[in-house]
This record gives C-alpha cells, structure tokens and sequence, in this order.
C-alpha cells in the first residue's frame, strides 16, 4: 500500500464510521418523531409537513446533513468498496440510540441479529478486497443492466408498498425501495465528490449531481414513511443498511471501474457473507413479529403504547426498538 494510499483511506475509514453514526442517531430520533404524528397512508407525500418542528426529527436532519458530508468526504478519498460496507455499522449505533431514546435495555435477540448484519457485510469486505478508487461513471449501454435492474427493484417495493395488505410486506417493499435509492445516492455522490475535488463549480456541468437532488431526497422520503408504517426499528433499517452498501458496490464495479476478489474462494465467502446478512434479517423480522404479538401482555417498561392505525402485521416496522 502507497503512502498516498494510507493516508486516503486515514481519512476514508473514520469519515465513514462517524457518518454511520450519526446516520443511526438520525435514523433513531427520526423514528422516534414519526410516531408523534397522525399515521398516514403508505407513500405518504404530507408526512414531512406533518414533522416540520419537531425538535427530535429536526435532530435527525441536523444529523443526516452531517451524516451526508462526512459520507461525501469519505467518498472523496475511499472507494465504494470499502466506505459503503462501514455504513453498516449505522445499523447497531441507531439499534442502541433507539434504545436509549425509548428508555429500556436492548432485546437480545434483535441485537444478535443486527451484529450478524454487520458481521456479513464486514466479512465481505474482508474477502472482497476492494480496490481501485474510481469517480468517474461508464457512459453508453454499459449503464443500463445494472439501471434497469434498479429500477425494476425500486418499483417492486413501491408496488408492496402501495397494494399489498400486509404490514409487513408493506414495510418491507418501502425498506427496499429506500435501500436502493440510497445506495444508488451514494454511488453518484461517489462522483460528485470526484467533480468537486476538480473544480467547485465542476459538478454543476454535469447531470450526476441533479439526480443526486431528485433521489436522495426521494429516498429521505421513503425512509420517513418506513419509521411510521412500523413499529420497531432494527428489522426493516437492517433492510435498508444491508442493501444501500451492496447497491453501492454493485455500483463501484459496474459503472466505476472498480474491482474485487473474483477467485471461486473468494466469491464463496462472499456469498457465505451475504448469507450471514439474510440469515440476520430473517433473525430481526422473526423476533420483531414475535414481539409485536407478545406486546399486549408485556411491562410497560418493554412495550411502547398502541397507536391509533398501527398495524399488528409489521414485523418488518420501525419505531420503538427494542433492539
């Protein structure tokens, strides 16, 4: 590893892990403050008038905005390959905020099964070795596999969102959708840090940064209305965290140029390591489903208060972690 090496990824690996914080005490205030409003309906377009001066949720914005700049910076300096999979690590700082904000320990189970997240995506790291360090996107036809597979994916969980009349499916697809509209976000803000380090005025010439406008906001929206449809907070953020790196990696190799271990062992432990991922996401949205029937019959101290139009089906739901 070159000097230059070390010292970008000196700057890359602490910009990603303080993002990842503060991402999860965005996620976890933001969770908290959707639940003191009216419930709406799924892709509801009027939730953020309904937030504006809530003082948690504008804690969660102050804390995405430098969540998002500590992201951008980290980008600047590190590949997708790496910065992304760190973002994980949001997962257990927002399982442990949550906690904190809801005044009771942390479910064991939940809590496992978001370390197993992590745990996944830290072990593809380890096995994919990512390297390269590209900021510049592939032009033409080489963008449309990957393009078209997102979109298809995004209006897959769009459409559980708005027709299926199960909670947790519901939650689930705005899960997905947020997944890969933030990993789609931060794979061209991989590209708008690279224009800004060529010129200030750079990333105004080109059309990266004005689907950057129209999609990080779209997802911030998404997200929103993933906290309200649920109830806890780890199964359905382990969803989103889980998909926007591996989006973001998909990303890196596809448009970017970079590139990972692709020896049959080493696509084995990737493999092993996404696995790991599914196993912890099936892990939280079987406890949280368990703890939503149970919640009746629990302490006041474990459960949060039934709200007007929650739905018992959302396994996959948000706030009220017990994680």
């Amino acid at each position: 590893m070159t000097a230059a090496t070390g010292v970008s990824l000196f700057v890359a690996v602490p910009a990603a892990v303080l993002g990842a914080a503060c991402m999860g005490l965005a996620s976890a205030a933001q969770a908290r403050a959707t639940k003191e409003v009216e419930t709406g309906k799924p892709l509801d377009l009027t939730l953020f008038r309904r937030l504006v001066g809530r003082p948690l949720w504008l804690i969660g914005i102050a804390a995405t905005v430098l969540g998002l700049v500590l992201q951008l910076v980290a980008l600047a300096y590190g590949p997708l390959l790496l910065v992304q999979p760190l973002l994980v690590t949001s997962l257990m700082f927002a399982g442990f905020l949550s906690a904190r904000l809801e005044r009771r320990r942390p479910d064991r189970v939940m809590s496992f099964g978001g370390l197993l997240c992590v745990a996944g995506l830290a072990a593809f790291l380890v096995v994919a070795r990512p390297s390269g360090n590209g900021d510049v996107l592939l032009t033409g036809s080489a963008l449309l596999p990957l393009g078209i597979a997102l979109a298809a994916l995004t209006l897959i969980g769009l459409g559980f969102a708005a027709y299926s009349r199960s909670g947790s499916l519901r939650v689930l697809g705005l899960a997905v959708a947020t997944g890969v509209l933030y990993g789609l976000t931060a794979g061209l803000m991989k590209v708008v840090a690279g224009q800004f380090r060529a010129g200030i005025d750079e990333p105004f010439k080109h059309w990266t940064l004005y689907i950057v406008c129209v999609v990080g906001p779209l997802g911030f929206l998404l997200s929103q209305n993933t906290f309200q449809q649920g109830r806890f907070l780890t199964p359905a953020l382990a969803v989103i965290t889980a998909l926007d790196p591996l989006v973001g990696v998909a990303i890196g190799l596809s448009w970017m140029g970079e590139s990972a271990n692709g020896t049959p062992l080493a696509l084995f432990g990737e493999a092993l390591g996404g696995l790991v991922i599914v196993i912890g996401i099936a892990m939280l949205s079987t406890r949280a489903s368990h703890l939503s029937v149970d919640q009746p019959g629990e302490s006041a101290e474990h459960t949060e208060a039934e709200r007007p139009g929650s739905d018992p089906d959302d396994g996959y739901g948000l706030a009220g972690s017990t994680c």
